[in-house]
């Protein structure tokens, strides 16, 4: 039985260790981008109203690949898809023209090892090049320019500015390189250096940025949360308990302020397995579909 920790922070750090010499390794990992293609903050030419809020979870985030896989079978399509960490992953891919069926076959088919590389001459032992570089790729094979500002939807990767732990929400300059920063973690993934500031996930300060987003303006909100449910705790996880509290005190204030908010049920443990793949992405399927009325009516109000 696999951990309820196994998210990002130990499923892709013990696995890639192993596999990362065949991804490659990443040299100068550290190197500060400052160039007019870098990951910036802009404000948005027009105020969305309908956004979708995709949040961090690591393994558990290939949810919302089977939410995404449904909101495409609905019909309804957002203003702005607000990411954070494996929610960024798959909100910029979704926004640059990945439907769900192509994300599916996507995260079905992907290593999730393929993803780290050995950090030659960083302080941490992994890169997450490999991400950026993923979905540079999967952007131009859809014939889309991987700049945030240049998709075919609004998306916003947030990230947190590790010199003062503030949220932030890069709005174009290279795409990839912003999901990298927004699944970056500091210990473990190289943090992303854009202009002198180091940036990482926001895991630990807003994993379900719906406040954000409702900042900018936002009138409706869907969010889906990627993180364990306490509540269905089994015996002998005691140990992790303070995790999950400390996780449902960050995602609480968000969820209030959100329209709606997916928690698909998924169970409490995680791994990077294809069967637990395929069975987070049915049920993300699955739960997003029951609640298919009152999508569709958020949609078009």
């Amino acid at each position: 039985m696999t951990s309820p920790l196994l998210n990002r922070r130990s499923v892709l750090v013990s696995a890639g260790l192993s596999a990362a010499w065949l991804a490659g390794c990443a040299f100068d990992p550290d190197a500060d981008h400052t160039g007019p293609n870098a990951p910036g903050m802009a404000a948005s030419p027009r105020q969305p109203r309908v956004a979708w809020v995709l949040s961090s979870g690591g393994p558990r985030g290939f949810v919302h690949v089977g939410v995404v896989k449904a909101l495409d079978e609905l019909g309804v399509v957002p203003d702005v898809i607000v990411g954070a960490s494996a929610g960024a992953l798959i909100g910029v891919l979704r926004a640059g023209g990945l439907l769900g069926s192509e994300l599916e076959r996507l995260a079905l088919d992907l290593s999730p090892t393929a993803l780290a590389r050995v950090s030659v001459g960083g302080a941490e032992r992994l890169s997450g090049s490999a991400i950026a570089d993923l979905v540079r790729d999967q952007l131009r094979t859809k014939g889309v320019a991987p700049q945030l500002e240049k998709l075919p939807l609004m998306a916003l990767c947030v990230s947190q500015r590790m010199s003062d732990g503030g949220v932030v929400a890069f709005s174009q300059g290279d795409a990839g390189l912003a999901v990298q920063a927004s699944c970056a973690i500091e210990g473990q993934f190289t943090p992303v250096r854009v202009r002198g500031q180091r940036y990482a996930d926001a895991d630990l300060r807003m994993p379900m940025p719906v406040r954000l987003v409702r900042a900018m303006g936002a009138t409706r909100v869907l969010a889906v949360d990627a993180s364990a449910d306490e509540t269905r705790a089994p015996a002998g996880t005691e140990r992790w308990r303070a995790g999950d509290l400390r996780k449902r005190a960050l995602t609480r204030p968000d969820a209030q302020a959100a329209d709606l908010v997916l928690q698909p049920d998924i169970g409490y443990y995680a791994s990077v397995s294809r069967e637990y793949r395929e069975k987070c992405i049915a049920a993300g399927y699955r739960d997003t579909m029951a609640a298919a009325a009152r999508i569709k009516a958020l949609h078009a109000a």
